[in-house]
Formats: C-alpha cells, sequence, structure tokens
C-alpha cells in the first residue's frame, strides 16, 4: 500500500486510542464494521471518501483534519529519517 494509506491508518488508531475507545466502539460509532476498522488502522485497504468522513464524524473532527492528521504524520516522519541520515554521516 502506499505511505498515504499507512499514514491514515496511524492517524484513524492515534485518534481512537486518544479518545480512549475500542476498535470495536469507533466502528460503532462510525456504523462501520470492526474488523473492516482494524484494516483501515494496519494500513491494508484504501478507505473510500464517505468511509473517511465517517471515521472523522465519529472522532469528532471534519475530514480535512483528519487528513492533516495524517500530513503532519508524513512531515514528522521525513523529519526523522533526515534527522537519521545526519546522524548517521
Amino acid at each position: 500500500m502506499t505511505a498515504l494509506v499507512e499514514r491514515f491508518g496511524v492517524a484513524v488508531r492515534q485518534l481512537r486510542v486518544s479518545n480512549g475507545w475500542s476498535q470495536g466502539q469507533l466502528a460503532e460509532r462510525s456504523d462501520l464494521d470492526r474488523s473492516y476498522v482494524g484494516e483501515i488502522e494496519r494500513g491494508r485497504v484504501i478507505a473510500s471518501i464517505v468511509t473517511a468522513e465517517k471515521l472523522a464524524t465519529a472522532l469528532q473532527l471534519d475530514v480535512a483534519l483528519l487528513l492533516a492528521h495524517c500530513q503532519q504524520l508524513g512531515e514528522r516522519r521525513d523529519a526523522q529519517l533526515i534527522n537519521l541520515s545526519a546522524i548517521a554521516r
């Protein structure tokens, strides 16, 4: 899968955990199957925009903020890689 799909899953997991919810609780709140939420969090499936909106709504976010969180994760990862490569020199 692409890095975006993986980051989306990580973002969903982080936000779910920060709310203190299980996958089942997020699934119920977003009207999705628990196993599907797990697949999303592991970056194994590509969530549709409708699914992204359901998850964002359940997490009490605008879908744009959920996607922005994904972008921030990518930027942090890139910065870590740059720092690691500088250390390795």
